[in-house]
């Protein structure tokens, strides 16, 4: 029997999250904010002599998605992305993306390819304890933006640096715990 009530009266909290990249899990592991992509439907015209009717299209528009994460003092994390970024651009050689395919392990790629450039990630959501709850799974990622560390020795504090790094992906699915699409009960 269907309620229209909701059973489970705890809010999500913000803090409450995991993060994994398969090609990059020292970005992962650092990471401290991401969000849900936003999503857009488009919209159809359906002309009226009177006035022209929006309808709902058919082609779903997933926003980017991006990662704030803490960058260590080797800068082990922030080159994880930056050399994928340069594997896929080669801004010297074309010798960059043969390195880059030889240097990485093989993800699963969503096209027939031999080339390695794509990695599928997953956002992890707990519940209020601290329990794995649902999962947002992207597929297809590759990173087309990192944002610059910018040095201040005018600064008067220790701040940490942190970067953004924008992805490109297919699609993201919400799941539940089990891998099952999550719906509203």
């Amino acid at each position: 029997m269907s309620s229209n009530q909701i059973e489970n009266r705890n809010f999500l909290s913000s803090v409450n999250f995991k993060f994994s990249l398969n090609r990059a899990p020292k970005v992962a592991f650092f990471s401290n904010q991401v969000s849900i992509p936003s999503l857009t439907l488009g919209v159809a015209t359906q002309p009226n002599y009177l006035n022209d009717i929006p309808v709902p299209g058919d082609k779903m528009v997933f926003d980017d998605f991006t990662i704030k994460f803490l960058v260590d003092e080797n800068l082990e994390n922030y080159m994880e992305i930056q050399n994928w970024m340069r594997g896929l651009g080669f801004p010297e050689s074309l010798q960059e993306i043969y390195d880059f395919q030889n240097s990485n392990e093989a993800f699963e790629q969503p096209y027939k390819s031999d080339l390695n450039l794509y990695s599928d990630g997953t956002l992890i959501g707990l519940n209020s304890s601290l329990r794995f709850n649902f999962q947002v799974k992207f597929r297809s990622m590759f990173p087309v933006y990192l944002s610059p560390l910018e040095f201040d020795a005018t600064s008067t504090d220790t701040e940490y640096f942190t970067a953004d790094v924008t992805f490109k992906y297919l699609v993201y699915n919400i799941l539940d715990k089990n891998g099952n699409p999550l719906t509203s009960q």
